[in-house]
């Protein structure tokens, strides 16, 4: 056996028996996929590879976040480029313009947009079978094993931009050609071409770049547009006679910018190092990924789709990457510009990646998205004063990689509450932290100045109430007039109320007590929700819940922001069941799968255990791949969405991992609730290390229908509320944390910081 082979055998052993992935929760086939969206997915947010097989070769689609083409979209910045001139041809009743100028573009042309790296491809003889393929899902490594005794084992680096690959048992040579993307290809004319289906590379009107060889490396060179140049490079070794080794980089190049390594220069020094040391550094950060927390839970598709879904945010999302996208680092590999062009959307899309983050206890992964933001806040400042001549902060609804405006359906693309939405991910990452300086650097400025752009665009109307001059619902009315509300509609009424409350709340917290009274005021100046006289939210006054919808933006009070809580009473219960009946009741024909995660954690919210997991388990079953990607149409073609199209994106697969997370354990109304939110059919279950508001840390476990323990950690000290889920209990141990009577079921924790308690169910 090869030795180098072996170590890296024994390296995996402890992982495999302490990380809390189990190998059932595995992706196991018998053959490589032979489509690009079904392929074996891994990465780093930085660098990704998909391993699946096209025709008679093994191949790797190859990717890195940061590629893209950055052209301002043409015709955007015309001098009609403003909120008011939009109002104006509302008001006039002549809205064809706008689509023509601010829509149509984002579809017609070809870019801004992410776009793809390139590929490698193996000959593999035609006569040797596939035996078995595997993702291991501890390691983040992928496994092929061939009938004829071939072996392959590929990994991206956790933290590095490089990806290795080791052939064993190797009869002939099985090298590595690359593959470029076809930018001088010839043009299909007369298909379809929008931003769904995507457009052809060769519009981009790149000349195709060079590849060259030399002895056992490969390296390919391309110039995109405006000086922009990416690389991609491969060099392998013989091991010995029957083991072949190599490595794989994809570096990026924009002009004036700081200089990074060549793709060619960080595979010359990664392949002396070997692949077993950087296997070990690999393996070392997955290890600490997955022990951040864990779940069991007795439904095996629910809890083996939570763990697929943990291990994709973890290839995905990482500080010093860009944040995830549409794809994130998994662009198709068609031969085409990738569905709505691989954009960051913020009208739905980033802020669902990033639900699983907080009580799953990655939050150094999740600072990653507010690092991006607040790295193009300059730009987004930049925008606010162009397009709607205001100071503060808005962001716009769709954008590149430096977060500058895409167009495309204006009434989200451009609208006046994306940033109040972005502004919630700031507040769950302090809330779930409770760091201090973050609050003061960060947290609150974005919402200070997103609450500023508020009250500055915001109208009063006849009654003295705060309005937007124009308001919408996405994506309600799609991109008509009558996608245009005089009134708020309930989703920006929502965000509003939620802005000036979080902004209230953290100025309190740093003791800015006239600036949190300024907040409070202007929260008091906004109306009520629009609700039905049977108790459902409506879309806005005048327009009740009359059409089935993908995205349930006219329920935002109740999630994500929960300013609509269950715990608050009769009246907000009935809305809650009330709307999630009627939601319900008109069907889910235009839903897509993340309407199903979605719906899962407002179920969760709404304390139905059986309704939380049903969705889920929809999901799970119709809208994804056999990879686990979420492709938004009904795969079964079953009847849960009309919708049976394939077009891949990733909210859905994070917004899934965050009902899951609801369903175990809920924070959000002030105290900490165990499984509030599991079907009674599930007697046996357990979770390790959830994160709660307030940065407390949950283990639970419940056996045969009862919950027979809780441990809670303080990471800061500070105050908290239990609710207890037995009538009779005993502290077990306690350091650092005392508690007081419990009053209506709520037991009181004191903490300081790194506190411990255990709870034991003392009922029998």
């Amino acid at each position: 056996m090869n030795k180098t082979f072996f170590c890296i055998s024994l390296l995996l052993l402890p992982i495999l028996l302490l990380a809390q992935p189990a190998p059932q929760h595995d992706l196991h086939f018998k053959q490589l996929a032979t489509v690009w969206d079904e392929a074996i997915p891994l990465g780093n947010a930085t660098v990704g590879a998909l391993v699946w097989q096209k025709g008679d070769h093994l191949r790797f689609s190859l990717d890195r976040s940061d590629i893209w083409d950055m052209r301002p979209l043409k015709g955007l910045h015309r001098k009609e480029f403003s909120f008011q001139w939009i109002e104006e041809q509302v008001n006039k009743k002549d809205y064809k313009p706008v689509q023509e100028y601010f829509d149509a573009p984002y579809d017609r042309e070809p870019a801004p947009s992410k776009i793809p790296a390139g590929a490698l491809e193996f000959n593999i003889p035609a006569d040797t079978k596939v035996k078995s393929v595997r993702l291991i899902l501890a390691t983040a490594v992928c496994e092929v094993q061939w009938e004829n005794g071939m072996q392959l084992q590929t990994f991206v680096h956790a933290t590095q931009p490089v990806g290795w690959f080791r052939f064993k048992n190797v009869s002939e040579n099985i090298l590595p050609q690359l593959i470029a993307p076809p930018y001088q290809s010839d043009i299909k004319e007369g298909g379809e071409v929008n931003s769904l289906v995507g457009d052809d590379l060769a519009r981009l009107g790149y000349k195709q770049g060079a590849i060259q060889q030399q002895n056992n490396s490969i390296t390919y060179k391309q110039e995109g547009w405006g000086g922009f140049v990416y690389e991609i490079s491969v060099q392998w070794k013989k091991i010995n006679a029957t083991t072949i080794e190599g490595v794989w980089s994809v570096s990026s190049q924009y002009p004036n910018t700081k200089i990074n390594p060549p793709a060619s220069a960080v595979v010359s020094n990664t392949i002396q190092k070997g692949m077993a040391q950087d296997y070990a550094t690999h393996i070392t950060w997955w290890k600490s990924f997955w022990s951040k927390s864990a779940i069991r839970v007795p439904d095996t598709l629910l809890e083996k789709q939570w763990y697929l879904e943990q291990y994709k945010f973890g290839s995905a999302a990482r500080r010093g990457a860009p944040p995830i996208s549409l794809q994130a680092v998994w662009t198709a590999d068609n031969g085409r510009i990738p569905p709505w062009k691989g954009d960051f959307h913020h009208d739905l899309n980033t802020q669902l990646s990033y639900w699983p983050a907080y009580s799953a206890n990655h939050m150094e992964e999740a600072l990653g998205y507010l690092d991006h933001l607040d790295e193009n806040k300059t730009n987004y400042k930049r925008y606010t004063k162009l397009f709607f001549g205001k100071e503060g902060l808005a962001v716009p609804g769709v954008t590149t990689l430096d977060g500058t405006e895409m167009g495309g359906w204006t009434q989200y693309s451009l609208s006046p509450t994306v940033s109040s939405w972005l502004g919630q991910h700031y507040y769950l990452q302090w809330k779930y932290s409770m760091d201090k300086v973050f609050l003061k650097n960060r947290a609150y400025p974005w919402l200070k100045e997103t609450c500023t752009f508020l009250q500055s665009i915001t109208v009063k109307d006849e009654k003295g109430l705060r309005k937007l001059p124009l308001s919408s619902s996405p994506e309600i009315n799609d991109n008509r007039i009558d996608a245009w509300f005089h009134q708020n509609t309930n989703y920006d009424l929502a965000l509003m109320k939620f802005s000036f409350t979080a902004a209230a709340e953290m100025a309190h917290a740093l003791g800015l007590t006239k600036e949190a009274a300024q907040w409070k005021k202007i929260l008091s100046e906004f109306g009520n929700y629009s609700i039905t006289s049977n108790d459902e939210l409506m879309f806005a006054p005048g327009l009740p819940y009359n059409q089935s919808h993908r995205h349930f933006s006219h329920l935002m009070a109740i999630h994500p922001l929960g300013l609509i809580k269950w715990e608050d009473g009769e009246k907000a219960q009935s809305v809650i069941k009330n709307t999630i009946a009627l939601l319900e009741k008109t069907g889910p024909d235009y839903w897509c799968g993340y309407s199903y995660s979605w719906l899962g954690n407002i179920k969760a919210r709404a304390k139905d255990g059986e309704g939380a997991a049903n969705s889920l388990q929809i999901f799970a079953k119709a809208f994804c791949l056999p990879n686990s990607f979420h492709v938004n149409g009904d795969q079964t073609k079953s009847g849960y969405s009309k919708f049976t199209y394939r077009p891949f994106t990733l909210e859905g697969n994070f917004a899934f991992a965050a009902g899951m997370q609801e369903m175990l354990l809920q924070s959000y109304a002030g105290f900490i609730e165990i499984m509030p939110a599991v079907p009674q059919a599930w007697k046996n279950i357990s979770f390790q290390q959830l994160r709660a508001e307030g940065a407390f840390l949950v283990d639970a476990r419940k056996e045969d229908g009862k919950i027979k323990e809780i441990k809670i950690v303080a990471e800061k000290g500070g105050k908290t509320k239990l609710k207890l889920p037995f009538e009779q209990w005993k502290i077990i141990s306690a350091k650092g944390i005392s508690t007081g009577k419990a009053v209506d079921g709520l037991i009181e924790l004191t903490c300081t910081a790194g506190g411990t308690i255990i709870f034991k169910n003392d009922s029998e």
